[in-house]
Protein backbone atom coordinates (compact mmCIF):
# COMPACT_ATOMS: atom_id res chain seq x y z
CA UNK A 1 0.00 0.00 0.00
CA UNK A 2 2.98 2.48 0.92
CA UNK A 3 4.48 1.35 -2.04
CA UNK A 4 1.46 2.16 -4.59
CA UNK A 5 0.89 5.49 -2.87
CA UNK A 6 4.56 6.50 -3.53
CA UNK A 7 4.03 5.92 -7.19
CA UNK A 8 1.14 7.95 -7.23
CA UNK A 9 2.89 11.00 -4.70
CA UNK A 10 6.46 11.09 -6.65
CA UNK A 11 5.30 12.24 -10.78
CA UNK A 12 2.98 14.90 -9.29
CA UNK A 13 5.83 16.25 -7.08
CA UNK A 14 8.73 15.65 -9.87
CA UNK A 15 6.10 17.51 -12.68
CA UNK A 16 5.19 20.04 -9.89
CA UNK A 17 9.31 20.75 -9.40
CA UNK A 18 10.24 20.84 -13.13
CA UNK A 19 7.56 23.60 -13.83
CA UNK A 20 9.15 25.29 -11.68
CA UNK A 21 12.90 24.54 -12.26
CA UNK A 22 11.69 26.02 -16.05
CA UNK A 23 10.27 29.13 -14.33
CA UNK A 24 13.78 29.44 -12.80
CA UNK A 25 16.36 28.50 -15.78
CA UNK A 26 14.59 30.66 -18.53
CA UNK A 27 14.34 34.06 -16.98
CA UNK A 28 17.93 33.23 -15.54
CA UNK A 29 19.38 32.40 -18.83
CA UNK A 30 18.00 35.34 -20.78
CA UNK A 31 18.71 37.61 -17.33
CA UNK A 32 22.74 36.17 -18.21
CA UNK A 33 22.85 36.42 -21.44
CA UNK A 34 21.88 40.08 -21.34
CA UNK A 35 24.23 40.43 -18.61
CA UNK A 36 26.47 38.88 -20.18
CA UNK A 37 26.73 40.86 -23.52
CA UNK A 38 26.69 44.30 -21.47
CA UNK A 39 29.16 43.55 -18.95
CA UNK A 40 31.02 41.57 -22.03
CA UNK A 41 31.75 44.83 -24.32
CA UNK A 42 32.53 47.22 -20.88
CA UNK A 43 34.62 45.35 -20.25
CA UNK A 44 36.09 45.02 -23.40
CA UNK A 45 35.46 49.17 -24.90
CA UNK A 46 34.52 51.01 -21.94
CA UNK A 47 36.50 53.30 -19.99
CA UNK A 48 39.39 51.84 -18.03
CA UNK A 49 36.99 53.05 -14.27
CA UNK A 50 34.17 51.10 -15.65
CA UNK A 51 36.48 48.22 -17.52
CA UNK A 52 38.00 47.45 -13.81
CA UNK A 53 34.80 48.05 -12.73
CA UNK A 54 33.41 44.87 -14.91
CA UNK A 55 36.76 42.39 -14.07
CA UNK A 56 35.38 43.06 -10.72
CA UNK A 57 32.07 41.64 -11.00
CA UNK A 58 33.38 38.88 -12.89
CA UNK A 59 35.93 37.95 -10.66
CA UNK A 60 33.50 38.33 -7.72
CA UNK A 61 30.86 36.13 -9.38
CA UNK A 62 33.05 33.66 -10.85
CA UNK A 63 35.30 33.14 -8.16
CA UNK A 64 32.68 32.70 -5.28
CA UNK A 65 30.33 29.70 -4.74
CA UNK A 66 26.97 29.75 -6.17
CA UNK A 67 25.73 28.43 -3.12
CA UNK A 68 27.29 31.57 -1.05
CA UNK A 69 25.73 33.70 -3.56
CA UNK A 70 22.40 32.50 -2.74
CA UNK A 71 22.82 32.36 0.96
CA UNK A 72 24.12 35.97 0.96
CA UNK A 73 21.20 37.12 -1.14
CA UNK A 74 18.13 35.07 0.77
CA UNK A 75 19.72 35.52 4.36
CA UNK A 76 21.92 37.76 4.48
CA UNK A 77 20.82 40.81 2.92
CA UNK A 78 17.86 40.76 5.12
CA UNK A 79 20.31 41.99 8.05
CA UNK A 80 20.80 45.23 5.54
CA UNK A 81 17.00 45.68 5.16
CA UNK A 82 16.43 44.12 1.81
CA UNK A 83 14.24 40.89 1.40
CA UNK A 84 13.99 38.69 -1.95
CA UNK A 85 11.08 36.04 -1.83
CA UNK A 86 13.01 32.96 -2.42
CA UNK A 87 12.06 33.13 -6.23
CA UNK A 88 13.49 36.50 -6.87
CA UNK A 89 16.65 35.37 -4.93
CA UNK A 90 16.93 32.48 -6.40
CA UNK A 91 16.47 34.19 -10.00
CA UNK A 92 19.02 36.97 -9.25
CA UNK A 93 21.49 34.42 -7.91
CA UNK A 94 21.44 32.81 -11.26
CA UNK A 95 21.26 35.64 -13.62
CA UNK A 96 24.57 37.48 -11.64
CA UNK A 97 26.62 34.63 -11.50
CA UNK A 98 25.59 33.40 -15.59
CA UNK A 99 25.87 36.69 -16.47
CA UNK A 100 29.57 36.47 -14.79
CA UNK A 101 30.82 33.80 -16.71
CA UNK A 102 29.01 34.36 -20.33
CA UNK A 103 30.86 38.12 -19.97
CA UNK A 104 33.93 36.69 -20.23
CA UNK A 105 32.80 34.23 -23.31
CA UNK A 106 31.54 37.56 -24.76
CA UNK A 107 34.87 39.54 -24.22
CA UNK A 108 36.94 36.33 -25.73
CA UNK A 109 34.81 36.59 -28.50
CA UNK A 110 34.67 40.51 -29.00
CA UNK A 111 38.48 40.70 -28.94
CA UNK A 112 38.58 37.75 -31.53
CA UNK A 113 36.98 40.10 -34.05
CA UNK A 114 40.22 41.75 -36.08
CA UNK A 115 40.49 45.64 -35.05
CA UNK A 116 40.42 46.52 -38.93
CA UNK A 117 36.29 46.18 -38.99
CA UNK A 118 35.99 48.57 -35.55
CA UNK A 119 38.34 51.32 -37.32
CA UNK A 120 36.73 51.32 -40.97
CA UNK A 121 33.14 51.80 -39.11
CA UNK A 122 34.45 54.34 -37.71
CA UNK A 123 35.83 55.85 -40.58
CA UNK A 124 32.14 55.69 -41.52
CA UNK A 125 31.56 57.87 -39.11
CA UNK A 126 29.88 55.07 -36.70
CA UNK A 127 29.57 56.07 -33.19
CA UNK A 128 31.48 53.69 -31.25
CA UNK A 129 28.14 52.39 -29.56
CA UNK A 130 26.80 52.15 -33.13
CA UNK A 131 30.20 50.32 -34.41
CA UNK A 132 30.21 47.82 -30.98
CA UNK A 133 26.19 46.77 -31.46
CA UNK A 134 25.96 46.66 -34.98
CA UNK A 135 29.15 45.42 -36.51
CA UNK A 136 31.09 43.74 -33.94
CA UNK A 137 28.29 42.32 -31.43
CA UNK A 138 26.75 40.29 -34.27
CA UNK A 139 29.76 38.92 -35.07
CA UNK A 140 31.08 38.25 -31.91
CA UNK A 141 28.02 36.15 -30.53
CA UNK A 142 27.52 33.94 -33.35
CA UNK A 143 31.76 33.18 -32.15
CA UNK A 144 30.81 32.77 -28.25
CA UNK A 145 27.45 31.24 -29.34
CA UNK A 146 29.21 27.44 -27.87
CA UNK A 147 30.68 28.60 -24.81
CA UNK A 148 27.14 30.37 -23.99
CA UNK A 149 25.26 27.41 -25.07
CA UNK A 150 27.29 25.57 -22.47
CA UNK A 151 26.72 27.89 -19.45
CA UNK A 152 23.21 27.33 -20.18
CA UNK A 153 23.35 24.04 -19.94
CA UNK A 154 25.16 24.61 -16.39
CA UNK A 155 22.83 26.62 -15.63
CA UNK A 156 19.79 24.06 -15.77
CA UNK A 157 21.69 21.74 -13.44
CA UNK A 158 23.19 24.33 -11.33
CA UNK A 159 19.10 25.42 -10.76
CA UNK A 160 18.94 22.62 -8.41
CA UNK A 161 20.74 24.66 -5.97
CA UNK A 162 17.26 26.82 -5.17
CA UNK A 163 15.92 24.63 -3.07
CA UNK A 164 18.66 25.83 -0.07
CA UNK A 165 16.77 28.74 -0.37
CA UNK A 166 13.10 27.18 -0.09
CA UNK A 167 12.12 27.93 -3.85
CA UNK A 168 11.42 24.21 -4.24
CA UNK A 169 12.17 22.70 -7.50
CA UNK A 170 12.43 19.86 -8.88
CA UNK A 171 15.63 18.52 -6.25
CA UNK A 172 13.52 20.25 -3.56
CA UNK A 173 10.36 18.18 -4.49
CA UNK A 174 12.43 14.79 -5.20
CA UNK A 175 14.13 15.51 -1.81
CA UNK A 176 10.84 15.87 -0.04
CA UNK A 177 9.36 13.02 -1.52
CA UNK A 178 12.87 10.95 -0.68
CA UNK A 179 12.71 12.11 3.05
CA UNK A 180 9.12 10.89 3.61
CA UNK A 181 9.59 7.42 1.94
CA UNK A 182 13.48 6.85 2.25
CA UNK A 183 13.13 6.07 -1.24
CA UNK A 184 16.07 8.09 -2.62
CA UNK A 185 17.40 5.78 -5.00
CA UNK A 186 14.46 5.55 -6.74
CA UNK A 187 13.51 9.35 -6.62
CA UNK A 188 17.19 10.82 -7.48
CA UNK A 189 17.06 8.00 -10.81
CA UNK A 190 13.76 10.29 -11.76
CA UNK A 191 15.43 13.47 -11.09
CA UNK A 192 18.30 12.88 -12.68
CA UNK A 193 15.96 11.44 -15.79
CA UNK A 194 14.17 14.64 -15.59
CA UNK A 195 17.56 16.86 -15.59
CA UNK A 196 18.60 14.89 -18.54
CA UNK A 197 15.52 15.69 -20.56
CA UNK A 198 15.90 19.06 -19.81
CA UNK A 199 19.36 19.14 -21.17
CA UNK A 200 18.58 17.51 -24.22
CA UNK A 201 15.91 20.23 -24.67
CA UNK A 202 18.24 22.92 -24.27
CA UNK A 203 20.93 21.31 -26.77
CA UNK A 204 18.07 20.81 -29.53
CA UNK A 205 17.40 24.21 -29.12
CA UNK A 206 21.08 25.46 -29.26
CA UNK A 207 21.39 23.59 -31.99
CA UNK A 208 18.84 25.34 -34.10
CA UNK A 209 19.87 28.26 -33.10
CA UNK A 210 23.27 27.70 -34.16
CA UNK A 211 21.77 26.65 -37.44
CA UNK A 212 20.07 29.54 -37.83
CA UNK A 213 22.43 31.80 -36.68
CA UNK A 214 24.99 30.22 -39.40
CA UNK A 215 27.10 32.03 -42.24
CA UNK A 216 29.03 30.20 -44.81
CA UNK A 217 32.40 30.51 -44.76
CA UNK A 218 31.94 32.42 -41.10
CA UNK A 219 34.71 31.56 -38.38
CA UNK A 220 36.57 28.61 -40.90
CA UNK A 221 39.73 29.15 -42.25
CA UNK A 222 40.00 29.51 -46.27
CA UNK A 223 41.51 26.31 -48.04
Amino acid sequence: MELSQFYQDLLPALNKGVIMSIALIIPSALGGICIGIAAGSLRTYGPKFIRKLGDGYAALFRGTPLVIQLFVLYYGLPNLGIYFSPYAAAVTGFMLCSGAYQSEYVRGALLSIKRGQYLGAQALGFSTFQTVFWIIIPQAMRRALHGCGNEIIYLIKYSSLAYIVTCMELTGEGNTIATEYFRFTEVFMMVGLYYLMLVSCAMLILKKVEQWLHIPGFGHQEA
